[in-house]
């Protein structure tokens, strides 16, 4: 499965890679949330003014507030772009025939190489996304409901069918899916690599898709 996004990875200084936009429709809008982007990576969101923004854009504070009514409003728009890129990033990372079992490695790999590539913005969505109310809250259930629906289709393709791998509902794609997300929080607010993740990760998915227990 291969999906579109409206962003690409370029690398970053730690030789890993961090999405960034790609042109638009709306190219100050792009340049616009690209410097909030930088601005994030180099004093998180806190430590962020309009004035970074723009300075990293190569835009003017009028041009800011065409586009949005304040940081927050630019934040929001840049977590939920950057939750298409993930999606994207991760289904582009999944071999449909390969076997069962490498699926949910390539998968949970690629999501964690995301992570692992752009520590500091795990760092601000993780701690600053709840900061903005209910939109903060809703943005972050969309993520994980968006996560659930992809998994539930890579897990309903016809190579899993042949497989055997049973079936999974939405529902139960949302609570591994939240309890990943939960997992990732927990491991960014004690400073530790996300990629320590994986082997827990890959071994409560494959449990659940395991064959052999239907």
């Amino acid at each position: 499965m291969t999906l579109q996004a409206p962003y690409e990875t370029t690398a970053n200084a730690r030789g890993s890679h961090a999405l960034e936009p790609t042109p638009s429709d709306d190219p100050h809008r792009d340049r616009l949330l690209a410097g909030l982007a930088q601005s994030i990576r180099e004093n998180g969101l806190a430590g962020t003014q309009i004035t970074d923004i723009v300075r990293h854009a190569k835009a003017s504070r009028r041009t800011f507030y065409q586009s949005f009514a304040d940081k927050e409003s630019c934040f929001a728009e840049l977590a939920e772009a950057l939750t298409s890129a993930s999606l994207a990033e991760v289904g582009a990372a999944v071999d449909a025939d390969a076997p069962w079992e490498l699926q949910v490695d390539q998968s949970i790999d690629a999501y964690l190489d995301i992570l692992d590539a752009d520590p500091a913005m795990a760092i601000t969505f993780s701690s600053d996304l709840p900061m903005l109310g209910k939109r903060g809250v809703q943005i972050q259930r969309s993520a994980i409901e968006r996560f659930a629906e992809l998994f539930v289709a890579l897990v309903h393709s016809e190579p899993m069918r042949r497989a055997g791998v049973p079936d999974v509902s939405l529902e139960k794609a949302v609570m591994l899916v939240g309890g990943l997300h939960e997992m990732m929080v927990r491991t960014v607010d004690r400073g530790e690599p996300v990629k320590a993740l994986a082997p827990i990760a890959k071994d409560v998915i494959k449990a659940v898709l395991d064959p052999a227990r239907v």
